[in-house]
Parts: structure tokens; C-alpha cells; sequence
């Protein structure tokens, strides 16, 4: 998995449409969803990993992009 996106495609497989109108908290839930389809045995470890990986690092982004704002 390398982009957002991705991650997306993958949720939606699975039938989960995330859009809460706040970037932060898309990412957040979608790292949820993902972290609940691993432990139902769903997705692969490499999955899960490259997904969590690439979550947290946008979140991470995100959160630095809202602090220069202020």
C-alpha cells in the first residue's frame, strides 16, 4: 500500500465508506477499521502493517500542517 487511497480501496472492499468531513479524524477511523479487520483475520500482516505505517505518518503530517496554521 503506498497512498491514502489505497487504504480506501482496501475499506471498501470490506464495505466501509469513511468521510467525516475532518481529515484527522478520517485517518484516525480508518486506522480503526483497519486495526479490527487484522484481528478478524482479514488482511494479511503485510497489510496491516504498510496501512497502520502509512496512517500514521499522515496523520502525523496533518497534525504538524494544523499547527503551523495557528
Amino acid at each position: 500500500m503506498k497512498t491514502i487511497y489505497d487504504i480506501q480501496q482496501l475499506l471498501k472492499r470490506f464495505g466501509s465508506y469513511i468521510y467525516v468531513g475532518d481529515r484527522i479524524a478520517d485517518l484516525e477511523l480508518m486506522e480503526t477499521e483497519i486495526k479490527e479487520l487484522y484481528s478478524s483475520q482479514l488482511i494479511e500482516t503485510a497489510e496491516f502493517q504498510s496501512a497502520i505505517m502509512l496512517l500514521r505518518h499522515e496523520i502525523r503530517l496533518e497534525r504538524e500542517k494544523k499547527k503551523s496554521r495557528n
